[in-house]
């Protein structure tokens, strides 16, 4: 009980407003006419109930035990990712779930958590022992290995989420200016490269992300229903149930992709304030966790869960908005999803860890 009142509350607040906030629009949009459709709705709230229990048991746990695993977990993933090549369920053109009972699993997912645990247990070690420019050309090799794997389901999306993750833990694990040159331009060719492995679907996306007009009944028709959905919310919004956008239809994949406009039309400019504020301050004690970690292990590990959750929140956001290529990325709390809900709960009680045994000032 003691150790219960001395998680970050101001986090854990943050993280269930949102959760509630997220929960309020998935009903919203649940309703087929005046009946009610409520199973995602009803899988949402196991989702978070699964989420939350294993933020509890993770959170008093103590992470430096995840450092002894880090090599296991990365060759554990690795062989996932490639079964879900093989054996996985294709929805909306990306083989990357694996079905459990009614349930999709998407092992991407907790590869983006095994890779920040294992990248942050890399970098510290290796700190010691490695130049900075072996340290970059190793830790290039082994996220290439899982990059390549997520780029064969395809997932652009998760792909460069990693990608981008892996830039700030590396960076924040000790870059000059020089070695940071560098690391940008092995990343601008990386992204160049990466380009060879989408598929037709997804340069289409990025076509229309410059263009969204060139084909609005097809390929863009996501983008714009998106952008309209956005905008005719306003100010206050038109209220939950009633966006014409979201309720009638005319907005695809409401219920995760585009979960942001569903908020944006509904509750307004005061509901999409309200989701930002609320990152902001998760990302303000996220940060503050992160400088008060008593090992570098979990400071690249706290890191590497900021820069994933901003990384998506940023991406999620700025698709709905047009100005990002539609990705497929979930918007942390807020998108239906049980995997992705699982593992974002999951890391705020690794967060709430690191927390627990800071150093004290």
């Amino acid at each position: 009980m003691n150790k219960f009142l001395k998680l970050d509350w101001v986090l854990l607040s943050s993280v269930f407003l949102l959760l509630a906030l997220g929960l309020l629009a998935l009903y919203s949009i649940s309703f087929d006419g005046s009946i009610l459709q409520p199973l995602n709705f009803e899988k949402q709230i196991v989702s978070i109930f699964i989420g939350i229990v294993l933020m509890l048991i993770f959170a008093f746990s103590d992470y430096r035990v995840l450092n002894s695993y880090s090599t296991k977990l990365y060759f554990i993933m690795l062989i996932f990712l490639l079964v879900v090549i093989f054996l996985g369920t294709t929805v909306r053109g990306t083989t990357g779930w694996i079905n459990f009972f009614s349930y999709h699993v998407q092992p991407v997912e907790v590869a983006k958590i095994i890779m920040i645990i294992f990248l942050a247990s890399f970098l510290s070690k290796k700190k010691t022992q490695l130049s900075i420019i072996v340290r970059i050309i190793v830790s290039i090799i082994l996220v290439f290995l899982t990059v390549f794997l997520i780029l064969k389901q395809p997932d652009f999306g998760s792909a460069s989420i990693i990608i981008g993750f892996w830039a700030i833990m590396l960076i924040c694990s000790g870059l000059n200016k020089k070695n940071l040159a560098l690391l940008f331009i092995i990343l601008f060719l990386g992204v160049s490269a990466g380009g060879f492995f989408l598929k037709d679907y997804q340069k289409d996306r990025i076509a229309n992300f410059v263009n969204p007009k060139r084909d609005p009944m097809g390929s863009g028709y996501n983008v714009i229903q998106s952008v309209v959905a956005v905008g005719s919310g306003k100010l206050i919004g038109k209220g939950l149930g009633h966006g014409s956008q979201s309720q009638l239809n005319f907005l695809p994949e409401k219920h995760t992709d585009f979960i942001f406009a569903v908020i944006a039309e509904e509750l307004g400019f005061f509901g999409v304030a309200a989701v930002f504020i609320l990152f902001g301050v998760i990302f303000w004690r996220m940060k503050k966790i992160a400088y008060l970690a008593r090992d570098n292990f979990g400071y690249l590990l706290s890191i590497g869960i900021i820069a994933m959750i901003f990384f998506q929140m940023l991406v999620n956001a700025g698709m709905n908005i047009g100005i990002i290529p539609v990705a497929g990325v979930p918007l942390p709390f807020l998108s239906y999803g049980g995997s992705s809900m699982v593992v974002m709960l999951t890391v705020i009680g690794i967060m709430q860890s690191v927390y627990l045994r800071r150093i004290k000032v």
